[in-house]
């Protein structure tokens, strides 16, 4: 590294420093970060990751909270800024940038595990967590088997081995698995239950739904999942009936299960963050965002019962979409707070225009009766704003035109519907929305810290480095003991 990047290194650490302290005179949980004699290491582990999640997509969902409400991961007294390219590309995958977030070492795009010529299999925190003792979970609103919580248990050459993967869930000893179900073992949207009897033979129980999730025992391995769509992912926040199991019962149960006196360690990802940025669907994202916050409460909830013996770190893998609150259109008149009028996500909204184009019984004064009701798009009685100009209505009609006649579309990171994207675009426009791209970006990511160790996590750094300091802490846990 030049003198110059040692400099500026220097530079950016002090500025982190110093917001960092600030930060934590303004903050009630300013008292997190003291360390116990006793406990010089924390007993309890949480590792929350917000799949492409960036500084921006925090920022916009706590845009939509009420006056005076906060995030918690934003009242963390301690906060950092993290790089994430991968070894061998600049802008980062969720499997390489996963694996360093595991591991503490790059590796290629595609890999998870490993180093990047596969010939080295590189040891997890989780893993190590387990050696030590402890009591180790993986948590995913996404499914199971994907890179990011697989990089946690799994070792191969490419995400996309899902057989190895799942065969490796089930070796891994590991005692819960929640959240999402296993997009290896989806046919066409429907499960096919080879996973399901590997996992019972390793000795796991598997259950779905809540009745299901309240029976679960604590000291037996178990893997749950919730509803899921045709990825084997949970649904979107934004989509999800009240009744819905979220990221944040996942959470719950997953602290019920593991707790003991050897202590545990969690690992957390908020994974359709991603997906609905590489939609550029700010309304999805910032509920994602919102939902992931609602999993890490459950945290704070048990460090403020063991405040001495806890780590919260929370982090994510990369950025993507390139969001921008601001853009040209609306220049300093944007209003984030729009995107409440946003009723459904991007990929429950085709779906519903994909039923219109097959029935062939929706004319377009009925689409823009959609776009008020889904969107407020027209509806100037919600704000002067939203109403439609003729240019706007025009490019509505082409959209519609557009999606009568292509054909039906599956639906995962990208709605693929014309009208879908049109009026998600023209309500990200009137609230001052702005996006680069509709892959990952090399942008900064977050880190926020609160409990014991907390303090190590302000300043700039790599992702390697978060991963490097949660080892350290979790190799020396049997020196405490």
């Amino acid at each position: 590294m030049s003198a110059y990047s040692h400099r500026l290194v220097r530079m950016f650490f002090c500025i982190g420093a110093i917001f960092c302290f600030a930060s934590c005179s303004a903050s009630g949980l300013v008292q997190s970060d003291r360390i116990s004699p006793q406990h010089v290491v924390p007993r309890y582990v949480f590792y929350f990751i917000g799949d492409g999640m960036g500084f921006a997509q925090v920022k916009l969902a706590e845009s939509l909270l009420e006056s005076g409400d906060s995030l918690a991961m934003t009242s963390f007294p301690a906060s950092g800024m993290a790089a994430t390219h991968a070894e061998n590309r600049y802008i980062t995958g969720s499997a390489a940038a996963g694996t360093a977030l595991a591991t503490g070492y790059k590796t290629t795009i595609g890999t998870i595990g490993k180093n990047g010529s596969h010939t080295v299999t590189l040891k997890t925190m989780a893993e190590m967590s387990r050696e030590k003792g402890m009591r180790v979970g993986i948590v995913s609103s996404a499914s199971i088997d994907h890179a990011t919580p697989a990089s946690f248990y799994a070792h191969v050459d490419s995400r996309k081995l899902y057989a190895e993967i799942g065969a490796q869930m089930a070796s891994s000893g590991f005692d819960y698995f929640g959240g999402g179900y296993a997009l290896g073992d989806l046919d066409d949207g429907r499960p096919q239950g080879r996973l399901v009897r590997t996992m019972k033979d390793s000795g796991y129980t598997v259950i779905q739904g809540w009745e299901a999730l309240g029976k679960a025992v604590a000291g037996r391995k178990c893997w749950a999942f919730g509803s899921y769509d045709g990825s084997g992912a949970l649904g979107y926040a934004i989509d999800r009936a009240p009744d819905g199991l979220t990221l944040a019962d996942f959470t719950r149960t997953g602290i019920r299960l593991l707790d003991n006196e050897r202590g545990f360690f969690l690992m957390v990802e908020g994974g359709k963050i991603d997906w609905a940025s590489h939609a550029n669907d700010a309304a999805t994202a910032a509920h994602e965002v919102l939902e992931f916050d609602e999993a890490i409460a459950e945290a704070v909830s048990f460090y403020r019962r063991h405040p001495d013996e806890t780590l919260i770190v929370v982090t994510a893998d990369h950025e993507c979409g390139g969001l921008a609150l601001g853009n040209t259109a609306t220049a300093y008149a944007g209003d984030p707070a729009l995107l409440r009028n946003q009723k459904l996500s991007f990929q429950a909204f085709a779906d519903k225009v994909n039923g219109w184009v097959e029935r062939k019984d929706v004319f377009f004064p009925m689409v823009l009766d959609s776009a008020k009701v889904y969107f407020g798009l027209g509806n100037s009685s919600l704000d002067a704003s939203l109403e439609l100009s003729s240019r706007e209505k025009a490019a509505i009609r082409d959209a519609w035109k557009a999606s009568r006649e292509r054909k039906n579309t599956a639906f995962t990171y990208g709605s693929g519907d014309p009208l879908t994207a049109t009026l998600i675009a023209t309500l990200n426009e009137k609230a001052g929305i702005g996006w680069t791209s509709s892959a990952h970006t090399a942008g900064l990511v977050p880190v926020f810290a609160i409990g014991n160790g907390a303090h190590r996590f302000n300043g700039v750094y790599d992702n390697t480095d978060i991963a490097k300091k949660l080892i350290d802490l979790i190799g020396r846990f049997d020196t405490v003991r």
